[in-house]
């Protein structure tokens, strides 16, 4: 999963986060107060530390007020923050003195520093917090003298913590995408169902009804039912395909609803049937299926010019799409006469696309039967 900068929501699964950096920034202060008091006669200006201690607690106030925005968590409000902890590192120079660093007294950040490293963290992910406690934690080690093992240990601790809460907060934000995304999905699925109910039972019972009883009449009444059986087809298919718009910009591994494709094809001369059920393939598997069908249903009309009909079905493992016409038929060794005079739509249109993903394809054929060709793929899943 790929680094980049989150964008924060006003609210979602990293609130409880933001919330917690504040509590670590008052606790951590508290803690830094404590230290000093208990360090006081160590320092070589004692006096100079209550400055610090007070724009520590003026930033910590500002910090967490500023953070709470989520418009605010930009690289102005980072950058301040990483820069404010990176003075306090240096005022402990002039505070403490280098023999009193060397000796072992903390700095006057101490824990107080990783405030920047968990708000870098949370924002942009593992890299992004581990860049900040790199830059903080060397911070530390060039101001001093000498270098003992429990500076060392500061800086490794809190390059774990960085890394381990960018990740926790990657992991929140892919959640709410996908929680995002199902919200989407189902809101969709219910309003194409209450349309789908308020259609039946209205528009649909009366274009099928105009098609039926004018099917056989000349003129304009003729053309009136052709009509009507069109646009009862057509209210079908949007009724099929309705959804979120999502599934061009999916990416080939992910799965697809062969009938969600497939319900374009529907028409007053096509007939579409397909299980309740989604019918799931892989997204490049779909696409080179639902050509392959529209390559099929284009020869039915072309040469047949009556009606199709398509049957999807998924059986142990294997989607198999049939498609019949009730034309005139092909003589045996037509397909392979065609595909010796150059004419490679069945070759390539069909043939080709289905064994491309690993399909077969069976076309049988009789003169004055009609044509069927039966498509079938694995039920792959991405």
């Amino acid at each position: 999963m790929s680094e980049r900068s989150i964008a924060q929501p006003s609210g979602g699964f990293q609130t409880p986060l933001w919330r917690a950096i504040v509590v670590f920034r008052f606790a951590s202060l508290a803690y830094v107060v404590v230290l000093v008091g208990l360090n006081l006669d160590e320092y070589a200006h004692p006096v100079a530390a209550v400055p610090v201690l007070v724009s520590m607690t003026v930033w910590t106030v500002f910090a967490s007020y500023t953070y709470a925005r989520p418009a605010r968590r930009r690289w102005p409000l980072l950058v301040t923050d990483l820069l404010v902890v990176m003075a306090t590192l240096l005022a402990s120079v002039g505070v403490a003195g280098q023999a009193a660093l060397a000796s072992g007294v903390p700095t006057l950040a101490v824990a107080w520093q990783g405030g920047p490293v968990l708000a870098w963290a949370v924002t942009g992910g593992r890299r992004r917090g581990a860049v900040a406690a790199l830059i903080l934690g060397g911070t530390d080690l060039l101001m001093r003298d000498q270098v003992i093992q429990a500076t060392v240990n500061g800086v490794i601790l809190m390059l774990l913590a960085g890394i381990a809460v960018g990740h926790v907060a990657r992991l929140a934000t892919t959640a709410q995408e996908r929680l995002q995304r199902a919200t989407e999905l189902e809101a969709a699925t219910r309003e194409r169902e209450r349309l789908a109910r308020g259609i039946h039972d209205s528009v649909l019972q009366v274009l099928a009804l105009v098609q039926r009883r004018g099917a056989h009449l000349d003129g304009e009444a003729g053309e009136l039912a052709r009509l009507a059986g069109e646009q009862e087809a057509a209210l079908r298919s949007l009724i099929a395909t309705r959804g979120p718009t999502r599934g061009a910009a999916d990416p080939d591994g992910a799965e697809t609803d062969l009938r969600t494709l497939l319900g374009g094809h529907a028409s007053a001369a096509v007939s579409i049937a397909m299980p309740a059920t989604p019918v799931r393939l892989p997204g490049h598997v779909a696409r080179e299926v639902v050509a392959a069908v529209g390559a099929a249903l284009d020869n039915a009309v072309r040469h047949g010019g009556g009606r199709a009909w398509v049957l999807v079905e998924e059986e142990a493992g294997v989607v198999t799409v049939s498609i019949r016409d009730d034309g005139p038929g092909m003589p045996v060794g037509r397909l392979a006469e065609a595909e010796k005079q150059g004419r490679l739509g069945v070759a390539q249109s069909i043939r080709g696309r289905v064994a491309e993903v690993g399909g077969s394809v069976r076309i049988v054929s009789a003169p004055g039967q009609g044509t069927e060709v039966e498509l079938r793929v694995p039920a792959q899943r991405g």
